[in-house]
């Protein structure tokens, strides 16, 4: 069995194992990490073999510590990363090489049907009838997004969103509000197989998937980071967050904002920013809270796509395509039936 994990911003880690009575044996410890001294390679696969095959991550870090001499150096990886590729090895998961990707960098749509593509996409990635895609969202409509729990009269104030020109939909992942103003903020969509993601955490699948655009960002000149459970930030400050949605095909959805430009006073018109949420990312100012790329690179926005695209297209091989037809009308027919109606919009008062 093979397990492959890279860790975000840090170095790729490689477990080659069997498993004799429901023990992990034959285990080998490889990658691009730094280890010293290097007879601590000796010590983790001494560690790893002979644990249950369904011991988790934190048992098989733990074991690993355990085992380890002290005033040992561990660079670009951790005991939590060789779990990690051990599970990912017992659960067969694939790597990112194992897919032949596409990347869909289409003319705009409306909010509505980037929001319906969302869902038609990853429904068709999950049965096979569609290969892993990344997705560059454009349209000529600014759009409040809200998550699909949250309250619509706790997130938005209706009379701010329509003076300034803010359609309020809502998405089918999770978390917080986006403002997306347009021309304003980068979106993409990943739509993926579950064996990508197979033996991480929810969490740890997150920064997982967007460690190819915080090595973009860096390529760009900003060293961005993840911060868990989803905000992408760089020394500045936040630059955007991401959000999951998981088919019950095998489908997921993984897209992530990011703020080239804002205006931090429509963000509070438009936004019901709580007093204790704005406290507890340590900052009185909704405006503090984003740096958007353009004032940490003066780069023109398309031209932040474009070194996104190619960075994408160097690290997967992606071809470049397209939403077909059959795909738009599907996605046509949900906003009529789902995205633009006042049910979906008001799920959650």
């Amino acid at each position: 069995m093979h397990g492959e994990y890279k860790v975000p911003g840090g170095k790729l880690v490689v477990v080659d194992l069997e498993v004799e009575a429901g023990r992990i044996a034959a285990f080998h410890l490889a990658g691009d990490f730094f280890l010293e001294p290097d007879t601590a390679l000796d010590d983790i696969n001494r560690a790893v073999t002979g644990m249950p095959d369904t011991a988790d991550v934190p048992a098989i870090a733990a074991a690993i510590r355990a085992q380890l001499p002290d005033g040992v150096q561990m660079l670009g990886f951790t005991p939590e990363a060789v779990g990690t590729a051990v599970r990912r090895a017992l659960v067969t998961a694939s790597s990112w090489s194992d897919f032949e990707w596409e990347v869909v960098d289409d003319p705009a749509v409306s909010p509505l049907m980037n929001l319906a593509l969302d869902e038609v996409l990853t429904d068709r990635v999950g049965d096979g009838r569609r290969r892993p895609t990344l997705r560059i969202w454009e349209w000529d409509e600014s759009a409040v997004v809200i998550g699909s729990f949250q309250s619509y009269r706790n997130e938005v104030d209706p009379e701010g969103a329509a003076r300034h020109g803010f359609q309020v939909v809502r998405r089918i992942s999770g978390g917080g509000a986006m403002l997306m103003g347009a021309e304003q903020i980068i979106t993409y969509s990943l739509y993926v197989p579950a064996s990508l993601v197979a033996g991480l955490t929810f969490a740890d699948s997150y920064a997982f998937l967007d460690d190819w655009v915080l090595q973009a960002l860096r390529g760009i000149g900003i060293e961005a980071t993840y911060q868990p459970l989803n905000d992408i930030a760089s020394p500045s400050g936040k630059i955007g967050g991401a959000a999951q949605k998981r088919l019950a095909n095998g489908g997921v959805l993984h897209h992530a904002t990011l703020s080239y430009d804002i205006d931090g006073q429509v963000m509070t018109e438009v936004l019901r920013i709580g007093r204790e949420k704005l406290s507890d990312k340590g900052t009185t100012s909704a405006a503090k809270r984003v740096d958007p790329i353009r004032s940490q690179t003066g780069m023109a926005r398309r031209e932040i796509i474009d070194r996104f695209i190619a960075s994408f297209r160097a690290f997967t091989g992606a071809e470049m395509g397209s939403v077909s037809p059959d795909e738009l009308a599907e996605a046509e027919r949900l906003v009529e039936t789902k995205f633009a109606t006042d049910a979906w919009l008001h799920r959650v008062p």
